[in-house]
């Protein structure tokens, strides 16, 4: 099975999961404003860390740029809580254990790693505009140093 791959212009794939509180959100929640929706591997994981403390060390910036924040990961809302509470993360973080989104959004399919094949979450990036279509649809994107790239490519202080 070949994953579906969203580019720029397509409609994004609505969804609503559960936050770290329980509480759910939903993609259609955010329409009118520009949303920055990123799909990691794990939570408490190095790469994901550095990636979710990027995000919030530069969250008031993207946020005064009109830009919210959503990460996903096949988590459950429980890790999900103890990784807020640890790294003092200020923006939602959501659980799509069953991977639902994952797959609709393109950020579950097949990944190489020292030559072995096997199924994860493909690390990818999405803004998606105020009327709910993907601007920017980054696949494969490095955990260190994205934020900064993304910032740059969004044209912040630039």
């Amino acid at each position: 099975m070949t994953e579906q791959r969203l580019s720029p212009g397509d409609a994004a794939p609505d969804f609503t999961l559960s936050d770290s509180t329980g509480k759910s959100v939903s993609l259609s929640d955010f329409r009118g404003q520009s949303v920055v929706v990123y799909f990691y591997p794990a939570a408490m994981t190095p790469g994901c860390t550095k990636q979710a403390c990027d995000f919030r060390d530069n969250l008031a910036e993207l946020n005064n740029a009109g830009y919210q924040i959503l990460g996903i990961s096949p988590d459950s809302p429980e890790k999900l809580a103890k990784f807020v509470e640890k790294e003092e993360l200020t923006f939602p973080l959501l659980a799509d254990p069953d991977k639902q989104v994952l797959n609709a959004w393109g950020a579950f399919g097949e990944k190489k790693n020292y030559g072995r094949v096997y199924q994860g979450v493909i690390r990818s990036t999405f803004v998606v505009d105020a009327d709910g279509k993907i601007a920017h649809a980054f696949y494969n994107v490095r955990a260190t140093g994205h934020v900064a790239k993304l910032i740059r490519d969004l044209g912040i202080n630039a």
